[in-house]
């Protein structure tokens, strides 16, 4: 497996590789300083090969990259995590340590499902979204392409959040968030558009 970008994130994923025993063969990365992470090498990214796992946190960057690449795209699971047999993920996505997916549930591509976060049943996850660390997503939340859930945010059963929203960290989401929308609080409000 090869990732691209040499960071922070990417020293999650690689935690996760290593857990299942997956080979790292090297990272990729712009910045001409870096050619090491974690006794790992750095190549440019002119070298691009996979499959591949875009490890950046950006939502944005990450579909960006994905949508300038030919190549295939992996996925990382990690083994503490409890999946769902009736669940489909798509191609590039990762769920980190500790987090529970529940039947139905269908993510996108290229989506970060964050440390000890819970998506639960029939919930939809649009491409290139990020769920971040200690979110609880109650059944059958849709949460369109590209948005951000902030840390320790709750969603209550049946909401709807739009494409390219952030809900800031600690939110608690009781009913429908538009499109490209800033919104933050318990309860949450939208605060400014995007």
């Amino acid at each position: 497996m090869y990732l691209y970008g040499a960071s922070g994130h990417a020293k999650v994923i690689i935690d996760i590789l290593r857990a299942n025993n997956e080979r790292i063969d090297a990272l990729f990365d712009d910045n001409e300083a870096l050619h090491c992470l974690l006794d790992y090498p750095v190549l440019r990214s002119s070298e691009v090969r996979g499959p591949l796992i875009i490890s950046i946190g950006s939502n944005g960057i990450r579909r960006k990259i994905a949508e300038s690449l030919n190549t295939t795209f992996g996925k990382a699971f990690h083994p503490s995590a409890i999946i769902s047999e009736e669940v489909e993920i798509k191609e590039g996505t990762v769920v980190m340590q500790g987090s529970i997916i529940q039947s139905g549930v269908h993510i996108g591509k290229h989506c970060i499902i964050n440390t000890g976060a819970s998506v639960d049943h029939e919930c939809l996850i649009g491409d290139y979204v990020h769920i971040s660390p200690h979110c609880t997503l109650c059944g059958n939340v849709q949460v369109g392409e590209g948005t951000w859930i902030g840390a320790g945010t709750t969603i209550i059963p049946g909401v709807k959040i739009g494409k390219w929203s952030v809900i800031g960290a600690g939110s608690v989401v009781t009913k429908d968030i538009p499109d490209n929308v800033l919104a933050v609080g318990n309860r949450c409000k939208v605060i400014k558009r995007l």
